[in-house]
């Protein structure tokens, strides 16, 4: 009997059976053009749905080579088939019928970022896209004429508008896949310019609304202004496919952004965050692009730390609490957001990017009034202000700053940059001639150096994985929290974190540092660099021990932090 006969026979065989009995169907059927495996099923209908997989061979898929011929464009195709698989699940699949997930196709894909997932992979030898099937039931008792309807009539027409390069539009595929590469091969001309981020003229940066991360639209009645580079800061940076480009290179050393409030300021470091991923095309920051080890820095009270040396910037705590290390339950602001600097640069931050409103004032700035009226013995914190400077000259690492409500950096920075109607402008010297006319008469208070930067090495005991009965239990609660075991790890903090996917992974590379690094004594920063080392060798797939389609590439920074932030968390 045929493979796919063979799977038909069984879904009329099962009909109106208890749901259990879909446990039957797994296992691998070829159809026409393309092989099927059903690598796990659903318990009921209200499960996470059942995990499904297409084969086809790359001979008959079709795709020219030349578009997946390294890393970069392999992960802009499957990110195109990928969205291609969702558009055409939205035109072809009947949807909802039946209990709780019944009759739903779905596929991991993204939004604006180009992420390299395992959800559609591409190789020489076959085309693999991974989606999840509602297996459909009503109550708790098997559908299996529905069964059949979606995956011998709905299915092969998904697969053969989504999956086959002849039926797709290749003049947007082609583009979409140079576009990444281009963004790509910007990003790696930035340390050859000594800069830290480049955005191009004509890019639109604002975004639609706090929960919508498209760009705005002149044709819907809204004001866009395309940003246009300062003369004083236009570069000539090169793309391989769609040629020269000019906009405005931010320079390595600490950068000041200014201006009004609502002028642009949060909008050009938001773009500056998101610079560090690939952009589909039409997002309005395609070429806003900025160097890999840039991280956001913000204040979090009430956060843990464990055993962080924050004395680079809070020291002489009162009761002789030492802060080299320093551990806390419950971080104030200026703990906190020292803490996550120290941590950022544990494992390589080379660019913080930090927002006055989103940090504690008296970790930021200490004017000279304060000063006056408290005196440095009696003030335990050093404000990043007189550390801002050390920090590049010590470990060359850059800053860029936004700031509105105080002119205490006009002396630290090497350039200073000016919002106005999100037109920017270089304000330097007539910050530094107001410097000269309103001297500011505050003490510097940060030493002569920034300090050194101490390797933790995490104990194995931190990180216990089982729940109840489960050995291991991870799971994703939103791209904001992780359930590791019984420790439940917040990650609203961190800003560069864009997608569940992504979340989903840091669980399970998490667990995989748990069981490789964890226990042979590397420094932190050691271990993770490991993990990297084997993801980029081995992809997403060594994460897990079953087959997924769910995850999404994180980055070092990410997973560090959502180490640092397990409460079970002990280092030496």
């Amino acid at each position: 009997m045929h493979p796919s006969h063979r799977l038909l026979q069984t879904l009329h065989g099962i009909n109106g059976k208890g749901y259990k009995a879909y446990k039957e169907t797994k296992g691998v059927y070829d159809f026409a053009d393309f092989s099927l495996s059903i690598d796990y099923v659903q318990g009921d209908p209200f499960a996470v749905p059942s995990h499904l997989s297409i084969q086809i061979p790359s001979s008959q898929a079709g795709f020219p080579p030349e578009l997946y011929s390294n890393k970069i464009r392999k992960v802009a195709l499957g990110d195109f088939l990928s969205r291609a698989f969702q558009k055409a699940i939205r035109k072809t699949a009947k949807g909802q019928r039946g209990t709780g997930h019944s009759g739903l196709f779905t596929i991991d894909c993204g939004q604006q970022e180009v992420l390299e997932r395992n959800s559609l992979l591409i190789s020489a030898d076959f085309v693999e896209a991974r989606f999840g099937v509602g297996l459909p039931a009503s109550g708790r008792r098997i559908l299996g004429l529905e069964a059949e309807q979606m995956l011998f009539h709905e299915l092969p027409v998904i697969v053969d508008q989504a999956l086959f390069y002849k039926n797709l539009p290749t003049e947007q595929l082609l583009e979409h896949v140079q576009v990444v590469e281009d963004q790509e091969a910007l990003r790696k001309q930035l340390a050859e310019q000594g800069l830290v981020a480049f955005i191009a003229n004509g890019s639109t940066l604002p975004r639609r609304s706090g929960v919508d991360d498209r760009p705005l639209r002149e044709d819907a009645g809204e004001i866009v202004v395309p940003f246009q580079s300062p003369p004083q800061l236009e570069v000539r940076l090169n793309r391989p496919h769609q040629g020269p480009v000019r906009g405005m290179g931010i320079p390595r050393g600490v950068t000041l952004i200014v201006g009004g409030g609502f002028h642009g300021k949060s909008t050009i470091l938001r773009a500056l965050e998101r610079g560090v991923y690939n952009h589909v095309v039409g997002d309005g920051r395609e070429l806003a692009v900025t160097i890999p080890s840039a991280v956001k820095i913000r204040a979090e009270d009430g956060r843990s730390v464990e055993k962080v040396d924050i004395s680079p910037f809070i020291n002489n705590l009162p009761h002789g609490k030492n802060t080299a290390p320093f551990s806390t339950a419950n971080a104030s602001g200026s703990t906190s957001q020292a803490a996550n600097i120290i941590e950022a640069l544990e494992v390589g931050a080379k660019l913080l990017l930090i927002d006055e409103d989103t940090s504690a004032t008296n970790f930021v700035i200490r004017d000279a009034r304060m000063q006056a009226l408290v005196e440095k013995k009696r003030e335990p914190i050093t404000p990043f202000v007189d550390k801002v400077g050390q920090l590049f000259e010590d470990y060359g690492t850059s800053t860029i700053l936004v700031m509105g409500g105080s002119g205490d950096y006009f002396e630290r920075a090497d350039r200073i940059i000016l919002l106005d109607q999100f037109r920017p402008s270089v304000v330097t010297e007539e910050a530094k001639q107001i410097v000269e006319v309103f001297p500011t008469r505050r003490k510097a208070e940060g030493g002569e150096k920034f300090g050194e930067l101490i390797d933790r090495h995490p104990l194995a005991k931190s990180f216990d994985p089982s729940r109840g009965k489960r050995d291991v239990k991870i799971e994703a609660k939103g791209v904001q929290k992780i359930l590791f075991g019984t420790t439940e790890v917040d990650l609203s903090a961190l800003e560069q974190l864009v997608d569940v996917s992504q979340t989903r992974a840091i669980g399970e590379a998490i667990f995989y540092y748990t069981e490789h690094c964890a226990s042979k004594g590397l420094s932190l920063k050691e271990g993770l660099q490991h993990l990297m080392d084997q993801l980029e060798e081995n992809g997403l797939d060594m994460l897990t021990p079953f087959k997924t389609g769910n995850l999404a590439l994180p980055r070092i920074f990410e997973i560090a932090f959502a180490i640092n932030r397990m409460r079970s968390l002990r280092v030496r």
